[in-house]
């Protein structure tokens, strides 16, 4: 995987009922990956699980 300067992550957040859909998508491949929290969670903590599961799925691809 290419380190984080040579690549953005961008982010979507969709309202789902209590919840919110985090979809991450790397800009390098366009591998997109979705996860859900509560909508009481803060955004940043959303961010980070979301980058976590996008890192685990590059790793995988490699």
């Amino acid at each position: 995987m290419s380190g984080p300067e040579e690549r953005e992550v961008y982010f979507e957040f969709i309202a789902v009922g209590n919840a919110v859909k985090v979809t991450a998508i790397d800009s390098l491949t366009g591998t997109e990956v979705s996860t859900m929290g509560p909508a009481s969670a803060t955004q940043m903590d959303l961010k980070q699980l979301a980058l976590q599961k996008l890192r685990a799925r590059l790793r995988r691809e490699e």
